[in-house]
Parts: structure tokens; C-alpha cells; sequence
């Protein structure tokens, strides 16, 4: 069930090994991009960007999910979250980094593609402790694990080395983990109504 990636960390030579179809949809992007900058001359990048959070993430997102379900716990709107492989490992970034990465990315003399990554990675089950623990709850006592919502095909780990967008571009993220989460927390409990 669990894909092995092809190297650790993932960086802009590592083979790629989709799991998903939207994984899939990206790589025909990626490969687009890089066709059309070799064969048309194009000044064309491609962001291979690891996951990118923020409070506008989409719902279906876990990040996002995780942040919705504590807000609505919280606010007495849901008893429980239902999650599934809460042992999957992510390199977890603020969107606000990635998008400078991109604008960096534009600013070069030479199209090239470059990993956007924080370079750290936590499980899903350090992103409930994280978050639940900034509200002061136990996430333990509202989550329940559920088949309907693990993979097909899942990837156990992933984290990205960026370093050659922090050398050739002088990137690095602003935003670390903590202040992330934190972050989405406080935006969806201020929609509910809620401030800690």
C-alpha cells in the first residue's frame, strides 16, 4: 500500500514516481514546462513545490482539515475528526515562502527548475499534537482513525532539499512548523468565532 520514494531527500534530480492523479496532472505540467523552455526557447520554471499550507488551504487538504475539524470541535459543531494514516510524513511549508520562491524563481537570467522545501518533515500525527495542543486539547480524545480515508496508493515520506534554490536564489523559508500551524489554527477558530 505505502509507495518507497526514490530518494530521501527528494531534490530536482530525483526520479519521479507519482501517486496519485494529481500527482500525475503535475508532472505533466513539470515536463510541459521544461518541453516548451527547451524546444521554444520560452523562459519557462518549474516549482517543484512540497506541500504549501496556509489558512486558505483547501478543506479536503489534512492540514486544512485538521485546523477546520479543531475549530469546529471547539465551537461544539462536531464531536469527532476521522482521519486516516496519521503516520504519513510531510514537508510542510507556508505558502507565503513558496510564492517568494516562485517570484524569485523569474528574477534569474536563466529558466530553471528548482525544489521549494523546508527541508524538515513531521507525521501527521505531530501536526494533531501541534495543533490540538495550541487550542489545549488532547487530540487523542476527538480523532478517530478511519479506512474510508487512507490511500490507495500513499507515499510514507517526504522531504524536499532546497538547496539550490537557497543558493542560487538566496531562498529560505520565514515561517517555521510551529508558526504555521499556529497560524491556521487562530484563522479557523476566528471563524467560528473563537480566539485563544
Amino acid at each position: 500500500m505505502f509507495g518507497k520514494v526514490q530518494e530521501i531527500p527528494q531534490k530536482e534530480t530525483t526520479s519521479f514516481y507519482p501517486r496519485s492523479p494529481y500527482a500525475c496532472a503535475k508532472l505533466y505540467s513539470h515536463w510541459l514546462t521544461i518541453n516548451y523552455r527547451e524546444s521554444y526557447g520560452i523562459f519557462a520554471c518549474s516549482g517543484i513545490l512540497f506541500n504549501h499550507e496556509s489558512p486558505r488551504r483547501g478543506e479536503t487538504f489534512v492540514t486544512r482539515k485538521i485546523t477546520r475539524g479543531l475549530a469546529d470541535i471547539m465551537a461544539k459543531k462536531a464531536d469527532k475528526l476521522y482521519l486516516g494514516n496519521i503516520d504519513a510524513k510531510r514537508d510542510w511549508g507556508f505558502a507565503g515562502d513558496y510564492v517568494e520562491a516562485m517570484w524569485l524563481m523569474l528574477q534569474q537570467q536563466e529558466a530553471d527548475d528548482y525544489v521549494v522545501a523546508t527541508g524538515e518533515t513531521y507525521s501527521v500525527k505531530e501536526f494533531l499534537d501541534e495543533s490540538f495542543g495550541h487550542a489545549g486539547l488532547d487530540w487523542k480524545k476527538y480523532v478517530e482513525i478511519s479506512e474510508k480515508y487512507f490511500r490507495p496508493a500513499e507515499v510514507d515520506l517526504l522531504i524536499g532539499d532546497s538547496s539550490k534554490a537557497r543558493k542560487n536564489l538566496g531562498w529560505k523559508p520565514k515561517v517555521n512548523f510551529k508558526a504555521l500551524v499556529k497560524m491556521m489554527v487562530d484563522a479557523d477558530l476566528e471563524k467560528v468565532g473563537i480566539k485563544l
